[in-house]
């Protein structure tokens, strides 16, 4: 009987993970980090200031593509000009000759196809106006 009892006590293999050594790397790891952060310095960010930027010396020319397609020159607000697609050119040349570096802002209908926006402004590129801008309505 006692040969059976020794039998039934034998220690079967234990199947779990054994988590000791991985907490001790995980805690020198720690004390590792914990000496070494504080001699790391943060590198130096330089970022722009507002006093260095330009100030816009000419306001911005107005042109807003009505439902039939043409272009209302405004100032002011104030309606100064109709042209239509042809005469759009000549415009922009003009305008490129008093002054390159004058910005010119675009707006359109609600109804107006965005291909229709796109010619203008690629007319207004091609003819010497180098600042385009679109105009947004906030709500």
């Amino acid at each position: 009987m006692a040969g059976s009892l020794r039998k039934s006590s034998k220690r079967r293999a234990m199947s779990d993970i054994n988590v000791v050594p991985y907490i001790d790397v995980m805690l020198v790891l720690l004390v590792i980090f914990m000496v070494t952060a504080p001699m790391v310095n943060p590198g130096v960010v330089n970022l722009p200031t507002v006093g260095g930027a330009k100030v816009q010396s000419l306001p911005p020319v107005f042109l807003s593509i009505d439902a039939n397609e043409n272009v209302i020159v405004r100032k002011d607000g104030e309606p100064v000009q109709t042209l239509n697609k042809f005469e759009l050119g000549a415009f922009a040349r003009s305008q490129a000759e008093k002054s390159a570096e004058q910005p010119v802002v675009l707006a359109a209908e609600k109804s107006i196809k965005y291909e229709v926006v796109m010619e203008v402004m690629s007319k207004l590129k091609e003819n010497g106006v180098k600042r385009v801008g679109l105009a947004v309505k906030s709500q």
